[in-house]
C-alpha cells in the first residue's frame, strides 16, 4: 500500500525503496522515544508507589539520582534489537549495522545505570558515622573510571565487531603513556588508600597545611584532591598524593580528647621579685584564693626553720615565701576553680628559663570548650584577669620601654 501510494505521486521507481526505509526508520525512531518516554513514566510511577510503602529513605536516593530514569532508556534499544528485522525487512548487513549498533548504546545506559548507583551509593553511605573515618568517595571515582574505559572499549569493539581483547593487547602497548596520563589518578588512588586504611585524615578533620595555605575542615576527599574551607571561608585544594607526601597537622586528637590547649605565658620583671613580708603576708590573707595555701606553707615553713634552728631575723636565711611564688600558688587556685578549665588533662603553671625579658611563667592547661570563638574567650579571661592581680602581689609585667615610659623620666 505505501509503495503503490509511493508510485503514484510521481516519485520515480528507482528511488521509491529507498523512501521507503527511511519512512520506516523515522516511523522506529518515533516510536522509540514514544516507548521510552511510556516506560519512564510508568517505571517512575511504579517506583514511587513502591517507595510511599517503604520506611527507608535510601530508595528516594536511587530516584534522585535517576537510576530508574536511566534504566528506562534500553526499552527503546530493545524495540531497535528485535523489531528492526521485522519492520525493516532491509538485508542482512543494514540488519548487522543496526544491531551492532543497538548494543552499543545498550552498553552505554548500562553505563549510565552503573554510574548513577555508585553516586547513589556514596551518598547514602555519607549518612553513616564511618563515612567520616573511612571515605569511598576516591573507590568508587576509580571504579567509575575503569567502567567508563571499558565501556569505550566495549562500544568501539561494538561497532567495529572486533574482539575487546584485541584492543586491550593494543592499550596494553601503550601502558608508558597511560601511565603518564592518568599519573594524578594513580597517585591519588594509592594517596587514598594509605590516607584511609591508616585513618590520617578524614572528612570534618580540621587540617593545617601551610605549604598549601590550607587551615579549616576538610569539606570533601576525590580521588586526586582534598578540599579544605579554610576559616576565611576560602577553599583550598590540595593534591591527594600531597598528603602523604608533605607534612601536615590534623586536629582530630584535640576535636576527640576533649580539650583544647592553653599554652601562653607572661613575663615577670626580675627585679620585682622579693620574700614576703609581714605586710604583704596579712594582705595576701584576705584573698580567698591564698586562704588555705598560706595556712599550710607557713607552717611548713615556719616548722622546717624551727627543726632547723634557723635565725629567722635574716630574711636570707632558711625558707621563706616569696611574692613570685605566691602568685603561681594563686593561678594554680584561680585556675583549678575555672568552670571552663579541663580538671583531668595537663595541669601545669611554670617557670620558663630566665632572659633579658624577664622571668616567663607559662600557662599550660586545657579548656574543656573546644569551639575556637569560646576557646579565645575563656584564655582572654584568664590572663585579663592575671595581668589585673600582678600589681596586688608586689609585681611587675616586663615589657620594653614605650614613649609614655621616656616621657614619666623626663618629666
Amino acid at each position: 500500500m505505501l509503495q503503490n501510494w509511493i508510485t503514484q505521486s510521481g516519485i520515480p521507481e528507482q528511488y521509491v525503496g529507498s523512501i521507503i526505509v527511511a519512512i520506516k526508520i523515522i516511523v522506529l525512531l518515533i516510536l522509540c522515544w514514544v516507548v521510552n518516554v511510556i516506560a519512564k513514566n510508568s517505571i517512575l510511577r511504579l517506583v514511587r508507589a513502591l517507595i510511599r510503602k517503604t520506611k527507608n529513605d535510601w530508595d528516594d536516593v536511587f530516584v534522585e539520582k535517576d537510576v530508574f530514569k536511566n534504566v528506562s532508556h534500553f526499552a527503546p534499544a530493545f524495540l531497535i534489537y528485535f523489531l528492526a528485522p521485522v519492520w525493516l525487512e532491509a538485508s542482512p548487513t543494514i540488519m548487522d549495522v543496526i544491531k551492532r549498533l543497538a548494543n552499543a548504546y545498550m552498553i552505554i545506559v548500562a553505563c549510565w545505570v552503573f554510574g548513577a548507583i555508585l553516586d547513589a551509593v556514596l551518598i547514602i553511605y555519607q549518612r553513616f558515622d564511618s563515612s567520616r573515618k573511612r571515605p569511598i568517595k576516591g573507590y568508587l571515582q576509580a571504579v567509575k573510571i575503569i567502567v567508563y574505559f571499558l565501556t569505550v572499549l566495549f562500544v568501539i569493539s561494538t561497532l567495529m565487531n572486533k574482539s575487546p581483547w584485541g584492543f586491550l593487547s593494543v592499550f596494553g602497548g601503550l601502558t608508558a603513556v597511560l601511565l603518564l596520563i592518568f599519573k594524578d589518578m594513580i597517585l591519588g588512588l594509592v594517596a587514598g588508600i594509605q590516607l584511609t586504611s591508616n585513618n590520617m585524615v578524614a572528612r570534618g578533620d580540621w587540617i593545617e597545611m601551610p605549604n598549601y595555605g590550607a587551615d579549616g575542615d576538610v569539606i570533601d576527599m576525590t580521588l586526586t584532591t582534598v578540599m579544605v574551607k579554610n576559616w576565611d571561608k576560602t577553599i583550598t585544594t590540595i593534591p591527594t598524593y600531597a598528603l602523604i607526601s608533605d607534612s601536615f597537622k590534623n586536629w582530630r586528637g584535640m576535636q576527640e580528647s576533649g580539650g583544647r590547649r592553653i599554652k601562653r605565658s607572661f613575663n615577670i620583671d626580675m627585679n620585682s621579685i622579693k620574700f614576703v613580708d609581714e605586710d604583704l603576708s596579712k594582705k595576701f590573707e584576705k584573698f580567698e584564693f591564698l586562704k588555705d595555701y598560706l595556712k599550710e606553707k607557713t607552717k611548713e615553713i615556719t616548722d622546717f626553720n624551727k627543726v632547723k634552728d634557723i635565725d629567722a631575723d635574716e630574711l636570707i636565711n632558711g625558707r621563706r615565701l616569696t611574692n613570685i611564688g605566691t602568685l603561681r600558688a594563686y593561678i594554680i587556685n584561680y585556675l583549678r576553680n575555672h568552670p571552663k578549665i579541663h580538671k583531668e588533662m595537663t595541669f601545669l603553671v611554670r617557670h620558663l628559663a630566665p632572659s633579658e625579658h624577664g622571668l616567663p611563667i607559662e600557662i599550660y592547661v586545657f579548656s574543656n570548650d573546644q569551639v575556637w570563638a569560646n576557646y579565645e574567650a575563656i584564655q582572654a579571661d584568664i590572663f585579663d584577669h592575671i595581668l589585673a592581680v600582678i600589681p596586688e602581689f608586689d609585681l611587675r609585667v616586663f615589657q620594653n620601654p614605650t614613649g609614655a615610659d621616656f616621657q614619666a623620666l623626663k618629666s
